[in-house]
């Protein structure tokens, strides 16, 4: 890919990745207000994993799209910042079991009675999924050039 079209597309995506973090922080936000926590702590882990992850991701994209730009910025210190951040979701990660562990043992319903533990499941997984994409492998495919790389 050229480089204006990679700088074209950083343009857009990192605000939009930092939009994306912003939005899950207000839903975040509106399900404690809304809902019990009791009911709802599962949910709310897993948004906030997700949502603490987009922000990395964002950084991420921001960095990728000065440095094409030769925006100057500390990259042993972002790059401390990365090391620190991957330690977190990787602990935050392995928290998640106890945190559903915890949430079957609050709420007397079953799991199919409980939307609010099944948004928790899926908040959850895209939380570990978002984790890979960003420090192992990329999972999403957006553009031809991810297609063309992933072949």
């Amino acid at each position: 890919m050229q480089k204006s079209k990679i700088i074209k597309r950083l343009e857009w995506y990192y605000p939009t990745e930092l939009f994306n973090a912003w939005l899950f922080t207000g839903i975040t936000l509106f399900v404690i207000y809304t809902y019990k926590i009791a009911d709802a702590f599962f949910l709310v882990y897993g948004l906030t994993i997700m949502t603490f992850i987009l922000f990395q991701g964002q950084h991420y994209w921001k960095l990728k799209l000065y440095r094409l730009t030769n925006k100057k910025f500390d990259e042993a210190k972002n790059l401390k910042l990365f090391r620190k951040a991957k330690r977190i979701n990787v602990v935050l990660i392995a928290i998640i079991p106890f945190v559903f562990t915890l949430q079957l043992m609050a709420t007397n319903k079953p799991i199919k009675e409980n939307n609010l533990f099944l948004w928790g499941i899926l908040a959850n997984v895209i939380g570990v999924l978002e984790h890979i994409n960003y420090y192992h492998r990329q999972l999403m495919i957006d553009n031809l050039s991810d297609i063309k790389y992933l072949l």
